[in-house]
C-alpha cells in the first residue's frame, strides 16, 4: 500500500470561485469585462495636469475616453509625437509627460474631440 492512496489535498490554487464560462478566477473573469467600447464620432476628453504621487513631475492627463485599446494606443502615439514627450495609456485615457496642455488641446480639437477642463 502506498502512502498516496489515503492522502488528501490540503491546499490548491485551482480551488475557489471560478467563472463557469471562461474558467478564470471570479475576480479576474475575462467574460464579465465589457468588450471594447465603440468610439463615438465626437469623443469627449477631460484634460488636466497632475503632479501628486509622481515625485514632483508633471503629467498631462487626457481622461474620460472610451475603453478601446486600439483607439487609446493610436491616440497616445499621436499625442506623444506631437509633444515630443513620453507617455502611457491607462484604462480610460492617456498620460503625456510634462505640462503639454496647449499642444494636447490643439491635437484633440484637430481630431474633432470635445475638450473639457485644462
Amino acid at each position: 500500500m502506498h502512502a498516496r492512496d489515503n492522502s488528501r489535498t490540503v491546499y490548491s490554487t485551482t480551488a475557489g470561485r471560478t467563472c463557469p464560462k471562461c474558467g478564470w478566477p471570479a475576480r479576474d473573469c475575462k467574460c464579465s469585462r465589457p468588450a471594447e467600447e465603440a468610439v463615438p464620432a465626437r469623443p469627449v476628453a477631460k484634460l488636466r495636469i497632475e503632479k501628486k504621487a509622481r515625485g514632483g513631475k508633471t503629467v498631462t492627463v487626457v481622461d474620460g475616453l472610451p475603453r478601446n485599446s486600439a483607439f487609446l494606443r493610436n491616440l497616445s502615439q499621436e499625442l506623444k509625437r506631437a509633444c515630443g514627450a513620453g507617455g502611457s495609456v491607462f484604462d480610460t485615457g492617456v498620460e503625456v509627460q510634462g505640462d503639454m496642455r496647449e499642444r494636447v488641446r490643439a491635437v484633440l480639437l484637430a481630431r474633432g474631440f470635445i475638450v473639457k477642463g485644462g
